[in-house]
């Protein structure tokens, strides 16, 4: 379910196709996974003929404009009905019923997305009695779903709702809870998003510096004598931690649409590329103190917190994980919380200004303004990964993109533990790495568009 496939379209063809894949995927997720019986309504309106429709007329509205603005909207497909009368933000969705409904087609559609802002309130479809679909009024939801969306510890009640999203012109996904059933961009029609982050080859690239962690952590705790007295950790609660920061940071990056590069070297790679003679040369620097090191502070202190404060809730759990880490209500926790997701905005400040951030994969931050050199062998192509393992890829020439996308990928190749994350100014994200003996590029998207 998380792989990516591209599949060849004409715009005449798109909403049968886009309604095929998702049919497809709807039985295959509902197979695999045991589903409430709330989903057999939203069966009904998958399965249904109408359902071309609704992806046709959602895709027609994504082409217009309201004034001057594109239209974009969230979808919530089904009635009135199912939606608690009194729920509302922050947890919940307010529903606003309109005493008539009102027809359910592209200009109607862009005349009221303005009203229902993509990012706080949604509009409410359902099917009709002719077998077509009706616009019956409007939900506001709150941003809180944007602070998973782009990176957070919020915990939300995972609504398993039909969406369908539309984020620009020709951009369109249909989700149900947070499973992305298909989308379409640039002419493609793709199974799902790549979040990078999720990617076992990503993880295993942090997993000594993980390991360390943890060791310094529990030789903290064996000099305390509280070794017995605290909950056992899960040892994955980490790395999501780090996910999450770094889903942050890239969505930081893409709202200021001036596009950057951070690159995250090995630790022990650091001397060399702080030498003189080094491919990329820095023209801030900081200091070798523990100021460019806070990160691993604060995830220790994370680590110490949470593991004090997850012993008074109630029930006690048996291990520390991140949903325990989601629901502990702690002051400290919290604090600690929102200083690691402030180091998103820091390193995203940092590049802006061109040139590369350069960080260990401790997240040790040496320096910004960064140069890469000529020095470097020049290349003539890449590989373009078309699943999160990158297992299936296609070669593509550099000629189409320009020099902070090159130089990243000159210095992948040739530093093959590198990392490097480039932001477009258009807002599109890649991850670059040396990966099975080819310079490697992934499309990180967020299908929910919550960059828009």
């Amino acid at each position: 379910m998380r792989g990516k496939l591209t599949v060849p379209m004409t715009s005449d063809a798109y909403p049968s196709q886009i309604a095929q894949y998702v049919r497809a995927r709807w039985r295959a997720l509902r197979q695999d996974t045991p589903l409430a019986a709330d989903a057999e309504r939203d069966t009904a309106v998958i399965e249904s003929s109408a359902f071309e429709q609704l992806l046709s007329t959602a895709y027609q509205a994504s082409l217009l404009h309201e004034e001057t603005r594109p239209v974009t909207f969230r979808l919530l497909v089904g009635g009135p009905e199912s939606l608690d009368p009194k729920a509302g933000p922050p947890s919940g969705l307010h529903r606003l019923v309109f005493d008539a409904p009102r027809a359910y087609d592209a200009h109607e559609l862009r005349r009221l997305s303005p009203a229902a802002k993509y990012h706080r309130a949604l509009i409410g479809v359902r099917r009709a009695a002719n077998d077509s679909f009706e616009i019956w009024g409007v939900l506001h939801s709150g941003p809180r779903w944007l602070q998973q969306a782009s990176g957070g510890r919020t915990q939300l009640t995972p609504d398993q709702l039909l969406i369908v999203r539309v984020t620009g012109p020709g951009r369109l996904a249909v989700t149900w809870g947070e499973t992305t059933l298909a989308q379409v961009r640039g002419g493609r029609l793709l199974e799902a998003s790549i979040d990078v982050c999720q990617s076992a080859w990503f993880a295993a690239r942090f997993a000594n510096v993980r390991a360390e962690v943890f060791s310094l952590f529990e030789a903290e705790q064996r000099a305390a004598l509280v070794m017995g007295s605290r909950i056992p950790l899960d040892r994955e609660l980490t790395r999501i931690i780090t996910q999450q920061m770094l889903k942050r940071l890239v969505s930081v990056m893409r709202a200021a649409h001036h596009g950057g590069t951070v690159v995250l070297i090995p630790p022990n790679d650091a001397a060399s590329l702080l030498a003189p003679d080094s491919p990329l040369r820095l023209k801030y620097r900081f200091a070798d103190d523990e100021g460019r090191r806070r990160y691993r502070a604060l995830m220790l202190a994370s680590l110490r917190v949470i593991s004090e404060g997850a012993a008074s809730l109630q029930p006690r759990p048996d291990l520390v994980d991140w949903s325990v880490y989601q629901r502990c209500s702690s002051p400290a926790v919290a604090a600690l919380d929102e200083a690691i997701f402030e180091m998103s905005h820091l390193i995203a400040a940092l590049a802006d200004v061109d040139g590369v951030v350069l960080m260990t994969q401790r997240f040790e931050l040496l320096g910004f303004g960064g140069e890469i050199t000529g020095q470097l062998s020049e290349l003539q192509s890449v590989r373009r990964a078309l699943d999160l393992e990158g297992t299936t890829r296609e070669s593509e020439s550099i000629d189409g993109v320009g020099t902070r996308h090159r130089s990243a990928y000159r210095l992948c190749a040739h530093l093959k533990q590198a990392i490097a994350i480039v932001v477009s100014q258009d807002g599109g994200a890649r991850f670059i790495a040396w990966h099975e003996g080819e310079t490697t590029y992934w499309d990180h998207d967020s299908a929910d568009g919550a960059d828009i």
